[in-house]
């Protein structure tokens, strides 16, 4: 058991969660139970998780995805009224990190993706010079064919991957950044590297990718975000003596 200020003070400082200007506010958005004893872990804090989080009793909910978003209607009806009376009629805390569980070395989304397709990391890119980069690049451990990276992908990831062929028919260097960064795909050719993987795609993207000579490869925003807060789930579970549990809400996005 632990202390809700103090959980959310350790999650502050082992993420750094103050250097990133983020669309989201970073840490705790709602307040519950003084202490923490069960932990519900999970992509976002849609209602189909709060739900599942109660049910299994949690003290609180850690996501990577969680509410009062840059440019919302802040007004507390409809789909959000449902969402916040379920966290208050429980008495949970939720705890969230978007851009700081994304950039973590070890912890964060884009170290995990790395561990999960096997890419040995080298360098990071991405977001401005003010704050610390989120994306990832550097190698494959042993060189793939496209086609069969593209496999890969979809076995680890359990989804099948857009696949735009622009790149050698080998792949030994490849860049990546979860979740919605299709944009970064420009940057990520700059590095000189055969392959991109993101979450998402945009029309441009193909283009870009078969004029700039990249693979890309768009492996579901969920998909490529499960890991990190599962990852931060369980080392909170370890340091602290909590009950965790990681609760999967698919998603084809």
């Amino acid at each position: 058991m632990v202390a809700l200020d103090e959980l959310v003070r350790y999650c502050d400082g082992l993420l750094e969660a103050g250097r990133f200007r983020d669309y989201s506010p970073n840490g705790l958005q709602v307040e519950g139970r003084a202490e923490v004893r069960r932990l519900v872990t999970g992509v976002s804090a849609s209602l189909a998780l709060l739900e599942e989080a109660a049910a299994r009793g949690a003290d609180a909910v850690l996501v990577h995805h969680g509410w009062f978003w840059r440019g919302e209607d802040p007004r507390v009806v409809g789909m959000r009224r449902r969402r916040l009376a379920r966290v208050l009629e429980a008495g949970m805390s939720l705890i969230a990190y978007h851009l700081p569980l994304d950039a973590h070395p070890e912890l964060g989304n884009n170290a995990q993706l790395a561990r999960r397709l096997g890419f040995v990391v080298e360098g990071r890119f991405g977001r401005g010079a003010e704050e610390p980069p989120i994306g990832m690049h550097g190698r494959v451990e042993e060189p793939l064919a496209a086609e069969a990276l593209a496999r890969r992908i979809a076995e680890r990831l359990g989804r099948e991957p857009l696949h735009v062929a622009g790149g050698p028919p080998e792949v030994r260097t490849i860049a990546w950044c979860s979740g919605a960064a299709q944009g970064w795909i420009e940057a990520a050719a700059d590095l000189g590297v055969d392959a991109y993987l993101t979450g998402e795609v945009s029309e441009p993207t193909v283009h870009v990718a078969r004029e700039r000579g990249l693979h890309f490869f768009a492996a579901g925003h969920h998909a490529t975000e499960r890991d990190g807060v599962r990852a931060l789930g369980e080392h909170l579970a370890a340091r602290f003596g909590l009950e965790h549990e990681f609760v999967d809400v698919p998603n084809p996005a």
